[in-house]
């Protein structure tokens, strides 16, 4: 009887023990209670800050921009399921921001909300390099990292993975096809995607699906985030898609998330002494000065190195975010500002001098323009035809379908001289044949070049070319046309796609700047 009860008296201390151990230690009922999904942009913006310390800029100083808060609000906030059409925002997007503008930060804040909030939800990062990838990465190890989201993890968080309770994952890929293809998730986040490969990128367009994840219906997206500093890169692409209405753009620059300039002694100093201008005074126009909330992270020294660094044209690139930078540009004197208009006076339809260019193409597109020349000396391009995989019949006949003035004459390729071997007749002649006045002259491609670049940039005086903007495919070529990015020494321009409207306007400017001189000849 004493060692029956002995065992009850270690028994229940045992049990005491136990129970005090356990009351001094959290418990999945007052601590591992997955938190309620905000409803609005004030919800989420609080949560953001009560749970991770951060404050995301909900406004801009630049005109045409949007706030980074936008963007996390357009990704955590899904669309219905039935939602479709012009009624809802495309799910897929496109963030054009500044080095160093949150970029990398925003979109693992987005996987952290889209992993807590979206039970079961795929998620695949997919940077310019696996480095870009891993640094995304870092930011969302560093929020999971803290007491209040570390007990949602289901295991370790490896190199590549990282998996929580509630069935949500998100996996590293590498800049492969063999990494991509096969994936069928919720989200691709894409970082730097101005550095993808384009095989890579194609391969990546179809690895999405929808899903219902808890609450909430996912839409399977792809969204970019990205500098864009490469005028013929993949990101140029996306942003003329989102201002076709196929992505959301969401665009900001280094004034839009510097931080509170008020107290600075160089700020300061400027607006007291006219004569020691702010190096950043030409892009700031004491905006920031006048701000009174939704200050940024960008310091304002650190903003002033940075600018004292590098050449307007790559802070204007990569820092503002106004346009690509066109190192490798072969007309960088284009400037869309200056030279695309979106009006031209009936009077010049009236009186002016019509002509054409035009560049042969089968596979590649065939690509025709058409120009009006006014008293001026001002050649005004109206409009263009560019379309592939026609007979020249095909293309001649939407020449005549056009509701302009016929022309005077068109400039085209030499080489449409060349008899083809089907039909036993010339390109140029086939245009004769339905009444063009066909011109043809001989000229290099650098000397062409240089009477775009004349016209675009004339010694004095206002441009001497303009360009309508329904031509968007010539304006799209005009800004992408570039040397190879890995030979600084080439002459010859990449022939990528974006050469067949510059030259459909090449042939056009060469016969009217440079035109044909008569001699008499002798043949015997």
């Amino acid at each position: 009887m004493a060692k029956r009860s002995a065992k009850k008296s270690q028994s229940r201390k045992k049990q005491a023990t136990s129970s005090q151990d356990a009351s001094s230690q959290p418990t999945d009922a007052h601590v591992n209670v997955w938190p309620n999904r905000p409803k609005t942009h004030d919800e989420l913006h609080h949560w953001i800050h009560q749970s991770l310390g951060y404050e995301i800029a909900r406004n801009v100083l630049v005109d045409g921009h949007t706030p980074p808060f936008a963007y996390l609000c357009h990704t955590f906030f899904e669309e219905p399921k039935e939602c479709a059409g012009e009624a809802c925002m495309p799910r897929d997007c496109v963030v054009w921001a500044n080095r160093g503008g949150g970029k990398t930060f925003l979109g693992a804040l987005a996987t952290l909300l889209d992993m807590v909030f979206k039970p079961g939800i795929e998620i695949r990062l997919l940077g310019g390099s696996l480095d870009q990838s891993r640094r995304m990465h870092a930011h969302l190890c560093s929020f999971l990292d803290r007491e209040n989201f570390a007990w949602m993890l289901d295991g370790k968080i490896s190199d590549r993975r990282v998996k929580l309770k509630n069935r949500s994952a998100v996996e590293l890929l590498s800049q492969s096809q063999t990494s991509v293809r096969g994936t069928r998730v919720q989200k691709l986040r894409c970082d730097e995607v101005d550095l993808f490969d384009r095989d890579v990128w194609e391969a990546a367009q179809l690895v999405t699906q929808s899903k219902q994840c808890g609450e909430v219906w996912v839409h399977g997206t792809i969204e970019c985030l990205s500098t864009m500093h490469i005028p013929h890169g993949v990101m140029h692409s996306l942003v003329e898609e989102a201002k076709l209405g196929k992505r959301s753009l969401f665009k900001w620059g280094t004034l839009d998330v510097m931080a509170d300039c008020r107290n600075h002694p160089v700020c300061i100093d400027s607006a007291q002494n006219p004569d020691t201008p702010c190096a950043l005074g030409d892009d700031c126009q004491s905006r920031l000065r006048t701000r009174k909330s939704g200050f940024g992270h960008v310091l304002i020294d650190d903003a002033l190195k940075m600018r004292s660094r590098v050449s307007r044209a790559t802070w204007e690139a990569e820092m503002l975010c106004l346009r690509p930078k066109r190192t490798d540009a072969v007309l960088p004197e284009f400037n869309h500002a200056i030279h695309v208009v979106d009006y031209i006076d009936d009077a010049l339809l009236e009186h002016a001098t019509w002509i054409g260019g035009m560049d042969f193409g089968m596979r590649s597109p065939t690509v025709v323009l058409w120009g009006g020349l006014d008293e001026d000396d001002v050649l005004w391009i109206v409009d263009e035809h560019v379309e592939s995989g026609l007979t020249l019949s095909a293309h001649i006949e939407a020449m005549h379908a056009r509701p302009l003035p016929a022309m005077a004459w068109i400039g085209v390729d030499p080489a449409g001289g060349q008899r083809n071997s089907q039909t036993g007749k010339t390109d140029i002649a086939l245009l004769k044949q339905h009444g063009f006045t066909v011109r043809a002259r001989r000229l290099a491609l650098y000397d062409g070049l240089e009477l775009i670049r004349a016209r675009l940039t004339p010694a004095g005086g206002e441009p001497k070319l303009r360009i309508h903007s329904r031509c968007r495919k010539l304006i799209e070529s005009l800004e992408r046309y570039h040397y190879p990015a890995d030979n600084p020494y080439a002459i010859v321009p990449e022939k990528d796609g974006f050469d067949h409207q510059v030259d459909a306007l090449r042939y056009m400017i060469t016969n009217l700047d440079k035109p044909y001189t008569t001699k008499n000849g002798n043949y015997l």
